[in-house]
């Protein structure tokens, strides 16, 4: 069988950047195929997708040596419109495709451009809007979609020109784990209906996992690592060596001092054997250390029954009432949605409620004003860019401060102390433009400590955020937390992160708190994890597969071993002695 994608010793360096993002990458993908290509930020995955689908060369510019091929063309000659009509890209960013007003003139918009007879243009909209589950959606307006929803439109948008290849570019960094494992659902179910080849790349390996993948392409700096079945690599040490997240339960497995063995199948823990591992897994779990999260500090945020309404008769919120003690790091999870913007714009004073009242230390803040709440509650948007206003660091951090009127000699001081806590203090003179997406990250939050808060809202801090990054920031928080004693609130999708950081989490769906429980808890009770629309942790299969009676206590034991793990590290000298 010919490929239908073909990578020859194919190199390419960006017009404005003096290394290769590719190096001799040498790919073959065949039809039919469901490729997973991940990696850390940076090592060329993205790069890799604009060839197939002729973005490089014919809008990036640069030098290339080598060959590709998609279909029998070269992309280069057929263009960006040809390859559109053989590659389908969904974007991270849904909202940057939408054209149309309605769901079905988005769908209809290839086929207008092609001069489709409007009978036949109805026919197939009607047919791939069964296809993606549209059909009661058709007259709504994209932007009102849930996230999910959006990943819907925009597949059908691409399916509509019938083309062979779909192009992923990751498609869960936005989405809740429920809607994202329906996503991979979806993909895994149009190629069972349709003829395509699909290739998608992701951070979130075990939640693309969730349906099986042909091979997985590892990338690191700009070359292909490994090329395997996921049995065979997840036996490896690849994916930690390159800094891509394994799943947990095969961590865990390895844990123990393990070696898993490809027959066993551990591409799903659901099907795979995990009776040679169980009395391993059983003997680690009695052994393995138990984690403190005991918080005996007072209440610094009481929020008592809050009900809020955007329009008449449309509650939002209903009813919510949650308290967070001093030093406490919380998260707030629940599907795209649910209520949980929402909230953090209540606290922070951007909305009134209908009813309810927010204290904090023990005070209704509803005579303060966004301005004054902005001094003891901080809130860092999902978007750097959505908050810089300066080009410069010193001067981005400082701006709180300056329009407050504080002395100038009293801004250099905290700006600098607030930097050095930042680490960013051998940048204070850089422009914000010079940073990566991490450093920018720490700048707003810096921007806000400065303003010296009690608490920190984080509107999902690490989306988007390869494993090395996303630890990066986590680490950094829990820094903050443990020398400031900052309350810090999260709001996220990733349940890996509510599990290891944080101590509580509040669930909220359909405008009402569902449960305010430990993280493992929470992630091991299916009634909440199927209402909220979250993803029950592997670590609970694990546990129940090998008899653990308790699969909370194997969540927590995993995340203390980790964390214990982490600060031997730590402690580590750098020349290791």
């Amino acid at each position: 069988m010919e490929p239908i994608i073909e990578f020859d010793r194919f190199s390419f360096r960006y017009r404005s950047q003096t290394e290769p993002s590719l190096y001799d990458i040498d790919l073959k993908i065949y039809p039919g195929e469901k490729i997973l290509i991940t990696g850390p930020s940076g090592c060329g995955k993205s790069t890799l997708a604009r060839c197939i689908n002729a973005l490089i060369p014919c809008s990036l510019r640069g030098e290339s040596s080598g060959t590709v091929k998609v279909d029998g063309e070269v992309p280069e000659k057929a263009g960006i419109f040809g390859m559109s009509k053989k590659v389908g890209t969904v974007l991270q960013d849904t909202d940057g495709q939408f054209i149309g007003l309605t769901v079905a003139e988005d769908l209809a918009f290839a086929l207008e451009n092609d001069a489709v007879p409007q009978p036949e243009m109805r026919e197939r909209v009607a047919q791939i809007a069964g296809t993606v589950n549209l059909q009661k959606l058709l007259h709504h307006a994209p932007g009102e979609l849930s996230g999910g929803q959006k990943q819907r439109v925009s597949m059908g948008g691409v399916l509509v020109d019938n083309v062979k290849i779909l192009l992923f570019d990751e498609p869960l960094a936005n989405l809740d784990p429920a809607t994202g494992k329906r996503t991979i659902a979806l993909i895994d179910d149009i190629m069972k209906m349709k003829e395509v080849t699909a290739i998608i790349i992701e951070h979130r390996l075990e939640d693309v996992l969730y349906r099986d993948v042909d091979r997985i392409v590892v990338m690191q700096d700009g070359r292909i690592v490994t090329d395997r079945k996921p049995d065979d690599l997840l036996c490896s040490s690849v994916l930690t060596e390159c800094g891509v997240r394994e799943p947990l339960y095969v961590t865990a497995i390895k844990y123990t001092g393990m070696q898993i063995r490809p027959e066993d199948r551990p591409q799903h823990i659901e099907s795979m054997n995990v009776e040679p591992y169980r009395e391993a897994v059983r003997k680690w779990f009695r052994e393995a250390p138990v984690r403190d999260r005991q918080n005996d500090n007072n209440a610094i945020l009481e929020v008592k029954d809050l009900c809020f309404s955007y329009f008449s008769g449309e509650p939002v919120l209903q009813h919510v009432s949650f308290t967070l003690k001093k030093g406490e790091m919380v998260s707030m999870v629940g599907r795209n949605g649910a209520g949980k913007s929402t909230l953090s714009a209540l606290i922070c004073g951007f909305l009134k409620p209908d009813s309810g009242a927010i204290l904090l230390d023990g005070k209704d803040i509803s005579p303060l004003s966004v301005k004054e709440r902005g001094e003891r509650i901080g809130l860092v948007m999902q978007s750097p860019n959505q908050m810089i206003s300066k080009p410069m660091i010193r001067d981005e951090v400082g701006l709180g401060l300056t329009v407050r009127g504080i002395p100038e000699a009293e801004v250099k001081e905290r700006v600098e102390k607030t930097l050095r806590i930042c680490g960013l203090y051998p940048y204070r003179n850089w422009p914000v433009s010079a940073l990566s997406f991490g450093q920018k990250k720490r700048v707003t939050i810096a921007s806000i400590l400065v303003m010296d808060p009690d608490i920190l809202i984080l509107d999902e801090p690490t989306a988007g955020q390869d494993y090395r990054h996303y630890t990066e920031i986590m680490e950094f928080l829990l820094e903050i937390n443990r020398t400031t004693g900052i309350t810090i609130l999260m709001i996220t999708h990733d349940m890996h992160l509510m599990l290891e950081y944080t101590d509580r989490a509040i669930v909220i769906a359909d405008g009402t708190l569902v449960t305010d429980d430990t993280p493992a808890h929470v992630l091991t009770d299916d009634a909440i994890t199927e209402k909220a629309d979250l993803k029950k942790t592997s670590l609970y299969d694990l546990a129940v597969r090998c008899g653990i009676p308790d699969p909370s206590e194997l969540a927590e034991r995993f995340i203390a071993y980790e964390r214990a793990d982490t600060k031997k590290e730590e402690e580590v000298p750098a020349d290791g002695r």
